[in-house]
């Protein structure tokens, strides 16, 4: 499976597609934070070090970008067109400028990161969540990446089960799904 580091900006990533694209959630019609809103949304979202870090309006609007091209990726993956899903993490590659480092945070051991250290943190994570979706691409976890199947919600998942089975976003989709075939096999018998 990922590494704890590639996971991290996996799970980035979904935050931020499910959060700033639009769409549906769990059977209803989602429509992602604006305005006033959306830099405490990408703040909600992401896994910041610090309560005190601030996103400011220009950062959140680029992030909103970079997860509307990333939720593309999902799509392309879940719809068998691996090529497709390469190219558009390729382009997020060269937008957002990625590139490896070893960075040390205090007290904390050398640690890989896909940014410069003055980057901004709009381009820190759209390189660390692009370089991690490449990752995922580019070795056999792609089919890790999942959109959900539930009727009525296209959030998207990274598949951390043991056997590769997961297909919803959620346990409450996952719960709709079987609750509607229960009732379906109920009205069929009765």
């Amino acid at each position: 499976m990922f590494d704890g580091h590639v996971k991290t900006l996996l799970d980035a990533a979904v935050s931020l597609v499910n959060t700033l694209t639009d769409g549906s959630r769990q059977g209803r019609p989602y429509t992602a934070p604006s305005g006033d809103d959306l830099a405490r949304a990408v703040h909600e979202a992401l896994p910041l070090a610090s309560a005190r870090t601030t996103v400011e309006p220009q950062h959140a609007a680029c992030l909103t970008d970079a997860a509307q091209q990333m939720r593309a990726v999902f799509d392309a993956v879940a719809g068998g067109r691996t090529d497709q899903a390469a190219e558009r993490v390729n382009a997020l590659l060269r937008t957002s400028g990625a590139r490896p480092q070893l960075d040390r945070v205090d007290g904390e051991p050398w640690q890989v990161h896909f940014h410069g250290t003055e980057d901004t943190l709009a381009v820190g994570w759209t390189a660390g969540c692009a370089t991690a979706l490449a990752l995922a691409l580019g070795s056999d976890l792609a089919g890790r990446l999942g959109v959900c199947t539930a009727p009525q919600c296209d959030r998207v998942y990274i598949d951390s089960s043991r056997n590769a089975v997961r297909h919803f976003c959620s346990d409450p989709c996952r719960s709709r799904v079987k609750a509607a075939a229960f009732r379906a096999r109920k009205a069929a018998q009765g």
